[in-house]
């Protein structure tokens, strides 16, 4: 009798395919792997575009004459005047025929928000090139929000090309902004914590990993095979570090004004180029003539300005020319893009920033002469106090700035300065140099999150009404037995008639049972003093007492009588509800 001895050998559990596969399933995580292997595609891809993007941006800054160094003498007063009002009616002409909404970085918090993370990917890569032609022909702007939108574009692409579903496109969104801002500063934690603290608004481990190794790469490629051009910046150290820091707390304070400025300058230049009964082609190029003519006596303002900022941070500038670059420079910056061009933000509020500090520690140093560090060490810091005053952003301030001059040294007053100007700013405008163009559009998010829809849904909207409960009688062998078979980590408690009595959690089964004490009651180990919710409160009330108490869930109960239990909501519960009805408005909207 002939024995299969082949099929014996297939069926055995340890060379199943079946069985392999559910093993390597279980151990694991194929979907985070995978994301991650995108991540790196991602910032591989991002460090290429940006490094294209770097290189058409001095070939174009050369074309028109404006490449870094140039001297005014070069060139007769016209061409100064009308070089910007050109490159402003070259973006014009680009804007109003062929792009449909023009993004930038609020444009990106908007599209992750509520649009699905849905990037138009013809419009997008148009903004990046039509912020080459405002830059290089003079524009008083940043690279480093075209270089955000550009590494969106390369997420939002792969994900394109990867038919992605929206939670992963969100991911991969984020993955090539990081990608953007770290190479465009060779800062990879800056680009991390950008992500989180501005566009996401809320940090998940989900997506943070992958933002990491996209942010890496990314910084790997522009800088170490492509070769970024960066800031430099020279070191400094306190000299007398308990006097100084009070002098630091004065010059926070006084930078989250300054930046609030800066804020208010720049939409009330929006406000004034909107009123104004100009064609829209013609408007990018009318404030491009008025930057031209500032420019034409002070050219250190025009363009990004790389060199001047070094200059400042090296002592190089008076304390009456510092002060007439800091306000001219919110000026030109502000007619740049208040009348429509296209660049970021943050260079040009680390230039303020710099001539600021420059001209406070240049008065510091005349009152106190060799008791404090110099002038550039304010400058160094003004950089970081206000970019953290005008994007709300002060933790990635610091790690830009840390990450840029990788000294230690100034660390302590950095970031004291960046929190007391964050302060002073919100406490004098609400709203950031990015949410305040969302606000005026009628949208106002906070956390990753639109406000507006966030106080329409009622709690009974999203809550759970099928409540799984314990009761306060039954003993703890069978909680754990629950939490195994249900894979919950927290249940409503209740007593002999069914009223809500307390809650437990994993946590109150880690920290108040010991080995052996399977047979201790519910009750004994329940939280009793519960926050709830009730059904007529709004999702943001829910969320705010959530994140308030860093707890997960919210018993739903009635008012009138808070022992009976209506239901129950989590936070995936409230993400979800959101996620469904910004998906209504964004197809009710197109």
């Amino acid at each position: 009798m002939e024995v299969n001895t082949n099929s014996k050998f297939k069926s055995h559990s340890l060379f199943n395919y079946s069985n392999i596969r559910k093993y390597i399933t279980r151990r694991f995580d194929i979907e985070s792997a995978k994301i991650n292997s995108i991540a790196i595609l991602i910032g591989l891809l991002t460090g290429l575009v940006i490094g294209i993007y770097d290189r058409a941006l001095l070939y174009f800054s050369t074309l028109f004459g404006m490449q870094r160094g140039f001297s005014v003498h070069e060139f007769p007063p016209y061409y100064i005047m009308f070089m910007p009002a050109l490159g402003g009616l070259i973006v014009g002409m680009l804007s109003h025929f062929l792009m449909k909404r023009r993004y930038g970085v609020d444009g990106l918090i908007e599209t992750v928000a509520i649009r699905g993370a849905r990037l138009n990917l013809t419009d997008s890569l148009l903004e990046v090139f039509a912020s080459i032609i405002s830059i290089s022909s003079g524009g008083s702007l940043g690279k480093e929000a075209p270089g955000i939108v550009g590494g969106a574009w390369t997420g939002a692409l792969v994900g394109r090309v990867m038919k992605s579903p929206e939670k992963r496109l969100q991911t991969l969104l984020g993955c090539g902004a990081a990608g953007g801002i770290a190479a465009v500063f060779s800062a990879p934690l800056a680009g991390v914590v950008f992500v989180v603290e501005v566009i996401y608004g809320e940090l998940e481990t989900s997506t943070f990993i992958p933002i990491v190794i996209s942010s890496v790469f990314a910084t790997l490629v522009s800088n170490s095979i492509i070769g970024i051009e960066l800031l430099q910046i020279p070191s400094y150290a306190l000299v007398s570090p308990y006097r100084e820091l009070g002098l630091y707390l004065v010059f926070g304070l006084l930078a989250g004004i300054v930046s609030t400025l800066l804020i208010r300058t720049l939409y009330y230049t929006k406000d004034l180029f909107s009123g104004i009964p100009v064609h829209p082609i013609f408007k990018p190029a009318l404030g491009g003539l008025v930057v031209g003519m500032i420019g034409l006596f002070y050219p250190r303002v025009l363009g990004m300005g790389y060199g001047v900022i070094t200059d400042a941070l090296n002592n190089q500038f008076t304390f009456k020319l510092l002060l007439i670059l800091l306000i001219l420079k919110i000026i030109v910056f502000s007619l740049s893009l208040g009348s429509g061009g296209f660049g970021g933000t943050i260079i040009p509020s680390l230039f303020v920033g710099t001539m600021l500090g420059g001209a406070f520690g240049t008065i510091i140093d005349m009152l106190y002469p060799g008791m404090t560090a110099g002038p550039g060490a304010y400058a160094l810091v003004g950089m970081g106090a206000v970019f953290a005053g005008s994007t709300r952003a002060p933790l990635t301030a610091i790690l830009i700035l840390f990450e840029l001059t990788r000294d230690y040294n100034l660390i302590l007053p950095l970031m004291f300065a960046c929190v007391l100007s964050n302060v002073m700013s919100s406490a004098l405008y609400p709203e950031s140099i990015f949410t305040e163009g969302l606000r005026r559009r009628g949208i106002k998010i906070r956390k990753g999150r639109e406000i507006d829809i966030m106080t329409s849904i009622p709690v009974k909207a999203a809550m759970i009404t099928s409540v799984q409960t314990v009761s306060e009688d039954k003993s703890v062998e069978i909680l754990e037995a629950l939490m195994k078979a249900s894979r919950h980590i927290g249940f409503p408690v209740v007593d002999s008639k069914g009223k809500l009595s307390g809650i437990v959690t994993l946590s109150d089964l880690r920290n108040k049972v010991k080995p052996g004490e399977v047979g201790k009651k519910i009750g004994e180990i329940a939280t009793r003093e519960v926050e709830v919710a009730y059904p007529d409160e709004t999702l943001d009330t829910a969320l705010k007492r959530l994140a308030s108490k860093q707890i997960g869930r919210l018993p739903v109960v009635d008012r009138e009588d808070k022992t009976k239990l209506l239901g129950i909501i989590t936070r995936s519960d409230i993400v979800n509800a959101y996620n469904k009805k910004v998906v209504e408005k964004f197809r009710n909207t197109i």
